[in-house]
C-alpha cells in the first residue's frame, strides 16, 4: 500500500472509533441513570478491573496490553465523567421539580405591601 493509501485507510479507522466510542459513552450515560435510580456510586473500582481484563484478554496486538490499558483508562475516565455530569443533570432537575411542586402546594402568597394583586 502506499502512503496515501495508509493515510485514508488510517482516517477511516478513525471514524469507525469515533462511532463506536460514541455508542459506548450512550451506553455508559444508561448505566449513569441506572446507577443514579439505583443510589448506586459511579466509580466502582472492582468493575474497571474487570474492563482492563477483558480487554487484556481480548489483545491480539500489536498494541502492548500496558498501552492498552492506558488508553482504556483515559476512555473509562471519560466515561465516569459523563457518568457524574448525568447524575448532576438528575438531581438538578429532580431539585427543580421539587421546588416546584413545594410553590404551587403553597399556593399563592400575600401580595406585597403596596402592590395589588
Amino acid at each position: 500500500m502506499t502512503l496515501e493509501e495508509l493515510r485514508k485507510r488510517i482516517d477511516e479507522l478513525d471514524r469507525e472509533l469515533v462511532e463506536l466510542l460514541s455508542e459506548r459513552a450512550r451506553a455508559a450515560k444508561m448505566v449513569g441513570q441506572l446507577k443514579a435510580a439505583s443510589e448506586l456510586p459511579v466509580y466502582e473500582p472492582g468493575r474497571e478491573k474487570i474492563v482492563y481484563a477483558n480487554v487484556r484478554a481480548a489483545n491480539k496486538g500489536p498494541l502492548p496490553d500496558i498501552e492498552l490499558t492506558h488508553i482504556y483508562e483515559r476512555i473509562i475516565d471519560v466515561m465516569r465523567s459523563l457518568q457524574r455530569n448525568e447524575l448532576a443533570s438528575q438531581r438538578n432537575a429532580q431539585a427543580a421539580a421539587e421546588a416546584a411542586a413545594q410553590g404551587q402546594a403553597a399556593g399563592p402568597g400575600e401580595p406585597e405591601q403596596g402592590k395589588e394583586a
